[in-house]
C-alpha cells in the first residue's frame, strides 16, 4: 500500500475517533472513554503526519515534542480544578497562535509559486488563519488575565470603544483583501497578524467577568476554526475535520450559554453585564435591618429535621475549593436518609460546565446533579436550599426588574423553597454588580464566611446534634 493511502487511512481512523470521542464526552459516564478516544485519534494523526515524506528532519520536531510533553505533564499535575477555566483559555490561545505561525510558514514556501500563478484557495485560507488565529490568541490571553485577576474582571469601556473595534476590524479585512491580491508581499501577512492581535484585545477587554463562560466557549470555537483554515492551507484532511468539529461544537455551546442567559451573542460581545453594571456601593438602605444572619449550629438544626436538601454551587465554592467539603456534607446528609440533590445553572462559574467539573472531581454521583430546567419546578417541595457562593444565578431581579443588567436571565428559583441558607463572605454583589433581594427574603438566612470553612462548621455541628 502506498504511503499516501496509508496516510489517508490513518487520517480517516483518527477522524472517526474524534467524532466518537466527542459523542461520548456528552455524558459523564462515558466522558473518560471519549477523552481517551480523542487522544488516541490525535496520536494516530500526529504519527501518520510524521511519516509523511514532506518531513525533512525530525530533530526540531522531537525537541518540540519533548518540551511540549514536559509542559503538559507539569500543567496536568499542578493546575487545580478551580483554575481549569484559565487553562482552557491558555490552550485556546496557543491553538490560535499556532495557526498564525503555520500559515505564515506556508506562505513563505508558496511565495515563489505565487510569482507565476496564485492559488487563491490557499492564500484566502492563509489570510483567514491570520485573522482568526490572531484574535484567538490575544483574546484568550485577555480572558486568562481576567480569570486569573491580572486584569480587572469588570468590563473596560471608554468613549468610542465600539467605533475603535469597527475601525480595527475593517483594517484587518482591508489588509486581508490586499494580502490576497498581493500574496508575494509577506510583510502584509505579519502586519495583518498584528492588527488581528490588537482586534482580539479590543473585542475581549470590554467584556465583563459574568460573561466569561460564553467568551471561553466562543474562543474555543475560534481556535477550531483557525485550525480548520490551516488545514486548508496544508491540504490536511484530518486538520480540517478536527478543526471543524471543535469550531462547530464551540459555536453550539456558545449558543447554549447565550440561551441560558437569555441574551444574544452580539449583546455579550458588545454589551455584557459589566458594560452596564456599576460596582455596588455600600447599599445600606437596601439591606439595612432586613438581613437575618445565622450560624452553623442553627443550620445544622434545620438540616437535622429536613427530608430534602438542594445544594446550589457557585463560583464562591470554586474559589474556596470547597467541593470536597460539600461532598462530605452530601454524604453525611445522605447517610441520615435525607434526599440531597445539586442544582446546576448553565453559566455558574467561569466556563461552561464549571460546577459539573468540580463536583465530578469530588466524586458526587452524576444523577444527583440536576439542570436548571429540571429542578426549578421542584423547589417549592424542598425543605432547605444551601446556596454556596452563587449570586447572580439566584437573583430574583432577573424576573422583577426589567432595567436590571440581568433582566430576563433564567435563574434558579431557590426562593420558592421553605428555607434558603446562603453561604457568602459578605453582602457584596455578584459580577452583575447589583444587590440580591433573595438575601432579605423572609425565608432566607445568611451564613457569612468562607464556603469551605462554613461547610466544615455545618458538618461538625451536624455530627454533634
Amino acid at each position: 500500500m502506498e504511503l499516501v493511502s496509508i496516510l489517508n487511512l490513518s487520517y480517516l481512523v483518527a477522524s472517526i475517533l474524534f467524532i466518537v470521542g466527542i459523542k461520548q464526552l456528552a455524558h459523564p459516564k462515558t466522558a473518560s472513554r471519549g477523552n481517551l478516544l480523542g487522544a488516541l485519534g490525535m496520536l494516530i494523526a500526529v504519527v501518520a503526519t510524521l511519516f509523511d515524506q514532506a518531513i525533512l528532519t525530525y530533530d526540531w520536531i522531537l525537541v518540540g515534542v519533548l518540551i511540549g510533553s514536559v509542559i503538559g505533564i507539569i500543567l496536568a499535575i499542578k493546575i487545580q480544578m478551580t483554575a481549569m477555566p484559565q487553562l482552557v483559555a491558555v490552550l485556546n490561545g496557543f491553538g490560535g497562535i499556532a495557526s498564525v505561525f503555520v500559515a505564515g510558514a506556508a506562505l513563505q514556501l508558496s511565495i515563489p509559486k505565487y510569482a507565476t500563478a496564485v492559488n487563491y484557495q490557499e492564500i484566502v485560507s492563509i489570510v483567514f488563519s491570520a485573522i482568526v488565529g490572531g484574535i484567538t490568541f490575544s483574546g484568550s490571553f485577555i480572558a486568562f488575565g481576567k480569570l486569573q485577576g491580572f486584569i480587572t474582571e469588570k468590563a473596560v469601556r471608554y468613549p468610542g470603544d465600539q467605533l475603535v473595534k469597527i475601525l480595527v476590524g475593517l483594517t484587518a479585512v482591508g489588509l486581508g483583501v490586499y494580502g490576497c491580491l498581493e500574496p508575494t508581499d509577506e510583510s502584509i501577512y505579519w502586519i495583518l497578524s498584528g492588527v488581528s492581535l490588537l482586534l482580539g484585545i479590543f473585542l475581549v477587554i470590554p467584556i465583563g467577568g459574568a460573561d466569561m463562560p460564553v467568551v471561553i466557549s466562543l474562543l474555543n470555537s475560534y481556535s477550531g476554526i483557525a485550525a480548520s483554515a490551516t488545514g486548508f492551507v496544508l491540504n490536511n484532511n484530518v486538520l480540517i475535520i478536527s478543526g471543524s468539529l471543535v469550531g462547530a461544537s464551540g459555536i453550539i455551546l456558545t449558543q447554549i450559554m447565550c440561551k441560558a442567559m437569555n441574551r444574544s451573542l452580539t449583546n455579550v460581545l458588545f454589551g455584557g453585564f459589566g458594560a452596564v453594571a456599576t460596582e455596588m456601593k455600600d447599599d445600606g438602605d437596601f439591606y439595612s435591618g432586613k438581613v437575618k444572619s445565622t450560624s452553623a449550629e442553627e443550620v445544622a438544626m434545620l438540616l437535622d429535621v429536613a427530608r430534602s436538601v438542594v445544594i446550589v454551587p457557585g463560583y464562591g465554592m470554586a474559589v474556596a475549593q470547597a467541593q470536597h467539603t460539600v461532598r462530605d456534607l452530601y454524604q453525611l446528609l445522605t447517610a441520615r436518609g435525607i434526599d440531597v440533590t445539586f442544582a446546576i445553572h448553565p453559566v455558574a462559574g467561569r466556563m461552561p460546565g464549571h460546577m459539573n467539573v468540580l463536583l465530578a472531581e469530588a466524586d458526587i454521583p452524576y444523577d444527583r446533579l440536576k439542570e436548571m430546567d429540571e429542578i426549578n419546578s421542584t423547589f417549592e417541595n424542598v425543605d432547605v436550599v444551601i446556596v454556596n457562593g452563587a449570586n447572580d444565578v439566584t437573583n430574583p431581579l432577573a424576573k422583577t426588574d426589567p432595567k436590571s443588567p440581568i433582566a430576563g436571565m433564567p435563574i434558579l428559583d431557590v426562593g420558592n423553597a421553605k428555607t434558603v441558607v446562603v453561604i457568602k463572605r459578605s453582602l457584596s454583589p455578584g459580577f452583575a454588580g447589583v444587590p440580591n433581594p433573595l438575601f432579605i427574603a423572609d425565608n432566607c438566612l445568611m451564613l457569612f464566611g468562607d464556603g469551605k470553612k462554613a461547610t466544615q462548621e455545618m458538618i461538625a455541628a451536624l455530627k454533634e446534634s
